[in-house]
């Protein structure tokens, strides 16, 4: 079994140490385990979400660093950083030399100064800076190109499909009136992607433009030197940021709309459901289930056979993921045929095309004659895929695509900063499609499959789990992000999602024909909680929330029938306290704890954990609360609204 470490963030490595440091007015903080400049920030104002140096192979994998004899000298409002970075995975093999300074003024310069031990193909080396659209959406800045010209613009505010800026130099902004930032690239051409595609909470600019051919054979002992600079000028002072409070989560019950519908994916595993699995997943009140349906291919009614009966089983209608080749018509006709003998209740079919990124009008026009059902397509990948290459759309019954936290960063805080972009997606692809309802499907902590791969993916090596799984789907971090997700998707106006998979290490609840370290072989993961609650909740409305620290605790309000319920979500490993406000909320409120003290009942007895008598009722004042939570904790506050 797991042990207490492991159910809180997957692994029993220790929590990631933050050096905090400061460059005149500026404060940020370092990450030596992963060579990772983040937050800097003149008062409360965020200038860059980060900085750090990728390494990218010719599939776009990115090659963990290991960080060696790390040296920190701080002072009066400076600091200096140096330490050895080795990227060593398969053929690759690049080591380079970091140094950050900070100086009283206001400046902060990362260099790297690297060799390639061997010969690879390489899609990236170098650094990468991002901005946070919290801070700078829609709102104007002007950039250097490499030929010295000046170009004004902004800040992306729906997602962009393309670099909102190429070639570039220096990239100025205003972080506050009367104070200017400037970030200063050297070493390499760079230029900016709108990293919301893939729901990375940032604008990131990057070195080596796209529009150059890659993958690049890298010859042993060749060299990259490359540094970022960061300055801010102008009215400096005032810039102390507000000292540490409580979080507070505010909830409006005045703003109100139907909550989404939630699914699952059918276990890929393919061991099935133990019957014993049937009751648990009949708790969480699921909407649908998800059937992938590769028609072409041998198996898949099978794959329809398995999905149907599962779905029957736990009351919830099939979602029909349809993979149709140019054969489309004699394909769509069999599972016609197949829907129509099993009797299936189907809530849509989403089609894609293996050939094609979006399926062309055609395949749908034919999928809605042939199965006469709600049909929905856009991408099978990731949101950009949708955004760069749309479909017709007065052809459709809804949009749809992926998600996962995981294209470009791996840590747990940046997982936890995607959270937000998920709602940007939803807000984005309303804009451009319309009225049309949006699915998103599914959505799974790793991704499910490299879309941008350039040459086949290599084996996992052996005791190393497969690429598609992450050891914190069994983890309290599993269950607070999956809070964070359902709040950002639902208050965004999504008309459905399909998480992870019912059984397995992709699942949500834990089965021995998928057991590896250090997944149970059996139980239902934390996050089987969250789905429970929520299910608790089906057919209501979603409330709005808000955090004044988003990224320390975040919420969900869900109301029906005059009853709330509130999910309140620990997004770090430290312990924290907030202020719960909740106009209307009056009496006690019964609050049930997922944390590190009952995560092993939660586990291994998840109907008794949901159904035991010691929870603790709290008293409300005016509506407000108070609640600590324990690292990675997840609250179910329930309360009733007054009349």
């Amino acid at each position: 079994m797991p042990t207490e470490a492991e159910y809180l963030r997957g692994t029993d490595g220790s929590i990631p140490e933050r050096i905090e440091l400061q460059a005149g007015p500026l404060r940020m903080c370092f990450e030596p385990e992963i060579g990772f400049l983040r937050y800097i920030r003149l008062g409360d104002d965020e200038i860059l979400r980060g900085i750090y140096s990728a390494v990218r192979d010719h599939n776009w994998d990115t090659i963990a660093p290991e960080i060696t004899n790390l040296e920190v000298t701080t002072g009066e409002g400076a600091f200096e950083i140096g330490f050895d970075v080795a990227h060593v995975e398969r053929e690759v093999d690049f080591r380079w030399r970091g140094s950050i300074t900070g100086t009283q003024d206001g400046s902060v310069t990362f260099k790297m100064d690297g060799e390639a031990h061997s010969a690879f193909r390489r899609n990236r080396v170098g650094f990468c800076v991002l901005h946070a659209p919290s801070s700078v959406s829609g709102r104007p800045c002007t950039v250097v190109k490499d030929d010295g010209s000046r170009v004004e613009g902004r800040f992306p505010d729906t997602i962009s499909p393309n670099q909102p800026f190429l070639d570039m130099r220096e990239i100025h902004h205003e972080v506050r009136p009367g104070v200017r930032a400037e970030v200063r690239f050297q070493g390499d051409v760079f230029e900016m992607e709108d990293q919301r595609n893939w729901t990375d909470a940032s604008y990131k600019t990057y070195c080596t433009p796209l529009g150059l051919p890659f993958p690049v054979d890298v010859d042993a002992g060749s060299k990259v030197s490359q540094s970022v600079t960061v300055k801010v000028q102008g009215d400096l002072s005032a810039a102390e940021p507000v000292g540490i409070q409580d979080v507070v989560l505010n909830v409006n019950p005045s703003s109100r709309q139907p909550f989404l519908k939630v699914g699952l994916s059918a276990s890929s595993h393919g061991g099935g459901l133990d019957e014993d699995q049937i009751p648990e997943l009949q708790a969480l009140n699921l909407t649908h289930l998800r059937a992938d349906l590769r028609l072409a291919e041998p198996g898949w009614e099978g794959a329809l056979e398995r999905g149907a009966g599962e779905a029957e089983a736990i009351g919830a209608d099939l979602e029909v993921a349809a993979y149709v080749s140019d054969a489309a018509g004699a394909e769509l006709d069999a599972l016609s045929a197949a829907l129509k003998s099993r009797e299936v209740s189907v809530c849509r079919v989403l089609l894609f095309h293996v050939a094609e990124i979006a399926a062309d009008r055609k395949w749908i026009e034919l999928a809605r004659e042939k199965l006469s059902l709600p049909v929905v397509s856009g991408a099978n990948a990731y949101f950009t895929e949708l955004n760069r290459n749309r479909p017709d759309f007065g052809a459709l019954d809804g949009v749809c695509y992926s998600l996962n936290p995981q294209v470009h960063a791996f840590d747990d805080a940046s997982l936890m900063e995607t959270l937000v972009a998920q709602g940007w997606t939803v807000d984005s692809a309303r804009a451009f499609s319309g009225d049309l309802p949006v699915h998103v499907s599914p959505v799974t902590l790793s991704p499910r499959f490299n879309p941008n791969a350039t040459a086949p993916e290599s084996a996992p090596e052996p005791g190393v789990l497969p690429a598609s799984v992450d050891a914190r789907q069994m983890t309290l971090l599993g269950a607070a992000w999956t809070v964070g997700s359902l709040k950002y998707l639902a208050q965004s106006g999504a008309e459905s999602v399909t998480y992870f998979e019912t059984s397995g290490w992709k699942g949500v609840l834990a089965h021995d024909a998928a057991t590896a370290e250090p997944f149970p072989p059996s139980g239902a993961f934390p996050m089987a909680h969250v789905f429970a609650w929520v299910g608790g909740m089906r057919g209501g409305n979603v409330l709005g929330t808000k955090s004044t620290e988003s990224l320390r605790v975040d919420g969900l309000a869900l109301e029906r029938d005059g009853w709330v319920r509130i999910l309140i979500a620990n997004l770090t490993p430290h312990h924290q306290s907030a202020r719960v406000n909740c106009p209307g909320m009056a009496g006690l409120v019964r609050v049930e704890t997922l944390d590190e003290e009952t995560v092993e009942r939660a586990v291994e007895s998840p109907r008794g954990f949901r159904s035991r008598k010691d929870i603790d009722n709290t008293d409300t004042a005016g509506g407000s609360f108070r609640v600590d939570l324990k690292p990675y904790a997840v609250l179910c506050v329930k309360g009733q609204l007054a009349d």
